[in-house]
């Protein structure tokens, strides 16, 4: 179960790279798409090579991709943790659950 959560979080950070390198495309910042889904990958996960930059005009963009990212992957641990508590939350209610009935027997 915690890899599929994983990988859907994984997936979903690819979708918004694409997105964001998408719009990249879509107004020519970047000479192709390559280097838009490289850039958009790079500013997004803050990993920041500043091997790209993005053209004058639209340069407060990298920030705020940047900025997006670092809050996407704050609520996905937020997620992850919600969904690794609540499943050790049940186990653990299961097993008190059967330890509480046999003692009041």
């Amino acid at each position: 179960m915690l890899v599929r959560v994983a990988w859907t979080l994984i997936a979903i950070h690819a979708l918004e790279i694409s997105v964001w390198a998408l719009f990249f495309v879509w107004q020519r910042c970047l000479p192709d798409a390559e280097s838009a889904f490289y850039f958009s990958g790079v500013t997004y996960t803050t990993l920041g090579y500043g091997d790209l930059v993005l053209p004058e005009p639209w340069r407060l963009l990298g920030p705020i991709e940047a900025l997006t990212g670092i809050l996407m992957c704050g609520l996905s641990a937020g997620v992850f943790f919600a969904v690794v508590n609540r499943a050790f939350t049940s186990q653990w209610q299961v097993r008190h659950r059967g330890a509480d009935s046999s003692q009041a027997e």
